[in-house]
């Protein structure tokens, strides 16, 4: 009913309001995202130039301690020392006490360092407070391996055996430096330099992204160095800092797809002195979240306004559209041949008083005269058509039953009673099935089984020279096909194979393609003329079926069942005619799908 005035008047005020406030909250949503993702790049990028700045001084501080131990007399002294065979303990002790007051001293001195140690490979540690002692365990840790096997300098949060001494169980970041070497495999002293991860995590939990958004802190392997959660080393997480490290900018904004197909922001900034990287990650859906409750707000009152405006278009359409309606209707059924349905559907008789009830007075006069005319005329074309079928239908029978008598008396007279007894039993249910002249459809199933039939005469008949198979896709018994297209088929492809050799080859399948059943005889014969071909389709074409019944041509078997299809489907059949694999033609219908036969139609038909 899209051609009625009101679904058009509707459609129109849909369409207008649609148009212009689906414009208007696209164009408000897209810019006020724009806004919101350039205020967070500016703001996160902003805080994050603060937070390095903050990082960096924090780094100068520990560089400035590990400076001022590495070069200090009282390090190379305690060093030396120790580093003596045979010096008696009480030395020993006193070197590590001053060493320690040295440590002491010199973590006062900078509020960021919590606690300086030194260590020596044979176990000795030395830390402030006049804290020493022999302990080997830290030789098994992880941050010592990576020290000494890859010269890595900084470990992320941890907890210090240490600091523990101290009664401190807080995980803390510590930078590592070698004394009196500078490559760490050479060096049998070292320094461990602890800053609180607190110190870190405190201004840092001050910057927001979003309600959940979260800021991390990655060393130069891409690991969190503060321990946060958020940041896992999954494979995910691994690629991103492959791709932020790949990305030649040092800082900016790249929008990414978590792998529950969530979208993420993620905001980023390289800091130079120790190649640490600031990675700030909030979900797409939690930047925009009020923005999305507000869209959806816009939603629902444009809904409203929406369908206060249909209910205003019917209202105003209504006493102009209902008759038009109606007698749009009424020419619906009229167009279709339902002359009855016409009249119930016209608007009532309520005299002339506008263009609408003229043109209806009018068209009632005009169906009722051309419903005589028209009844007539289809009539007699029907009748017309359905006696042109049956003609062509009538034309298939003559063609086998002759041979099939013929092969009954030399079966009788050569005294092959039981092939004759086969033969009668075939033909029999061919018979039945052809005397049911009023079943002009039959389904897929029975027209095959009535092929079969055929095809047990024809290997009566030919004996070993005849290579016949019948094949068809499971689940296309129960659809329906004009009766009668197989058989002669067959019988033209056996017979024009005998006359060009001495075996026939004859495939026969059926199958789904596109909508419609495919039905495909293909044989070794001679194969068809491109001059045939043409003609066949010609006819076809223009349906002429008097041209069938009078053909003298060599294919009329194939010429009946190509027009009782055209006939009986219309546009709707398709039909190919081509060289089979086997040398000869190959014929393949396109038969429309049609509904199936059910079990007590299918009883029915016997």
């Amino acid at each position: 009913m899209f051609y009625s005035l009101k679904s058009r008047l509707i459609a129109i005020f849909i369409l207008l309001f649609v148009l212009s406030f689906g414009a208007l909250s696209a164009v408000l949503f897209n810019e006020s995202r724009s806004i919101i993702l350039s205020q967070l790049e500016s703001s996160a990028l902003e805080k994050m130039e603060e937070y390095g700045s903050y990082v960096d001084m924090v780094q100068m501080g520990v560089y400035d301690v590990a400076s001022l131990v590495f070069n200090n007399e009282t390090t190379r002294d305690w060093d030396d020392r120790l580093g003596e065979e045979g010096l008696p303990t009480g030395e020993k002790i006193l070197s590590n006490l001053e060493m320690s007051t040295f440590l002491t001293q010199a973590t006062n001195s900078y509020t960021s360092v919590q606690r300086v140690t030194v260590y020596r490979d044979d176990g000795l540690w030395v830390s402030g407070e006049n804290q020493f002692g022999e302990d080997a365990t830290f030789l098994g840790e992880s941050w010592y391996r990576d020290f000494k096997g890859k010269g890595e300098r900084w470990v992320a949060g941890h907890v210090d055996l240490v600091e523990r001494r101290f009664n401190n169980d807080n995980p803390v970041v510590s930078m590592i430096m070698p004394i009196a070497e500078f490559e760490p495999r050479h060096a049998n002293a070292f320094m461990k330099i602890n800053v609180s991860t607190d110190y870190f995590l405190e201004p840092l939990d001050r910057i927001h992204l979003g309600v959940t958004g979260s800021i991390h802190l990655l060393g130069s392997n891409g690991l969190p160095m503060l321990g946060q959660e958020g940041f896992e080393p999954t494979e995910e997480r691994t690629e991103l800092v492959r791709t932020l490290k790949l990305d030649s900018r040092k800082q900016g904004v790249i929008h990414s797809d978590n792998s529950s197909g969530q979208r993420e922001i993620i905001v980023f900034k390289k800091l130079k002195r120790t190649n640490w990287m600031l990675v700030g990650i909030v979900p797409e859906s939690d930047l925009y979240a009020e923005l999305f409750d507000l869209r959806q707000s816009m939603i629902a009152i444009a809904t409203l306004v929406l369908l206060l405006s249909v209910g205003l278009a019917i209202w105003l359409s209504h006493s102009i559209s209902k008759p038009l309606s109606r007698l749009v209707a009424a020419m619906r059924h009229v167009q279709r041949g339902d002359f009855a349905q016409a009249e119930l559907r016209m608007p009532p008789e309520v005299g002339l008083r506008n263009e609408v009830g003229f043109a209806t007075s009018t068209f009632r006069k005009m169906v009722v005269q051309l419903r005589q005319h028209i009844k007539t005329e289809f009539e007699l074309k029907l009748l017309r058509q359905q006696a042109e079928y049956k003609a062509l239908l009538m034309q298939i029978n003559p063609h086998f039953l002759f041979n099939t008598l013929e092969l009954m008396s030399s079966l009788a007279m050569q005294k092959r009673t039981d092939d004759n007894v086969d033969v009668i039993e075939s033909l029999g249910r061919m018979m039945r099935f052809s005397l049911r002249m009023s079943d002009d459809i039959v389904s897929l199933g029975d027209e095959l089984k009535y092929a079969g039939d055929y095809a047990s005469i024809l290997r009566v008949r030919f004996g070993d020279r005849l290579h016949l198979s019948i094949d068809k896709t499971e689940g296309l018994e129960r659809h329906t096909v004009i009766k009668f297209i197989l058989q002669p088929l067959i019988e033209n492809a056996v017979k024009y194979g005998f006359r060009h050799g001495t075996e026939v080859y004859v495939d026969v399948w059926a199958e789904r393609a596109e909508g419609h059943i495919r039905l495909v005889v293909e044989d070794n014969g001679p194969g068809i003329p491109e001059e045939t071909i043409n003609e066949l389709r010609d006819k076809t074409l223009s349906a002429r079926m008097e041209d069938v019944l009078v053909s003298k041509s060599k294919q009329i078997g194939l010429g009946n069942v190509l027009a009782r299809c055209g006939l009986y489907y219309g546009d709707l059949f398709r039909f190919h005619i081509g060289t089979s694999e086997l040398g000869g033609a190959s014929i393949a219908l396109l038969i429309p799908i049609q509904e199936e036969l059910s079990d007590v139609q299918r009883d029915d038909r016997g």
